[in-house]
């Protein structure tokens, strides 16, 4: 249980720095550059996406520290392979919560909202590209043969349409 809560701790911490970067201080900075203050405009359509986006990188968080005990971060990933909640439907769902969290903030500041988009367009090239070259090879050199199997049959952005069942697929 110990070990468990430790993690829990690392992940929250670094899950918070990484947040904050691109969802508080990123348009800070794009406002700042434009000398625009930002007012932000809450819809019905950025809460939404906000609130989806957050509470899937929360779960995916509690994921990586309960189950993997470790952190999205490179430097502290998770020492076990991650297959449950969000991950049995999609292989990526912490990104897929960020853009869809991004988006609704994008939306919300009318004044920056052009700036946003093509930064979240520049990030999810940037994420394509760390996946493509270190993350998944970095899982298959840990996790072999279980992750081969899970990249199988769970999609990298697109979710499959019933969640994934290690038992119910074996080769």
């Amino acid at each position: 249980m110990a070990a468990r809560l430790f993690a829990l701790a690392r992940a929250i911490v670094v899950a918070a720095i990484f947040v904050s970067l691109w969802t508080w201080f990123a348009p800070r900075w794009i406002a700042m550059s434009k000398h625009v203050a930002l007012a932000p405009q809450l819809g019905v359509v950025s809460i939404i996406l906000m609130l989806a986006g957050g509470a899937i990188m929360a779960r995916c968080v509690w994921d990586f520290a309960w189950t993997g005990r470790g952190t999205p971060a490179p430097f502290d990933p998770p020492r076990h392979l991650v297959v449950r909640g969000l991950y049995r439907w999609v292989r990526n769902p912490m990104y897929v919560g960020m853009g869809l969290f991004l988006v609704g903030e994008a939306l919300a500041l009318p004044a920056i909202t052009r700036e946003m988009f093509i930064l979240i367009a520049a990030l999810w090239l940037a994420v394509s590209l760390l996946i493509l070259a270190y993350e998944e090879p970095a899982l298959r050199g840990t996790f072999g043969d279980d992750y081969r199997h899970y990249c199988a049959h769970v999609r990298r952005w697109l979710p499959r349409l019933t969640p994934f069942d290690k038992s119910t697929t074996q080769p």
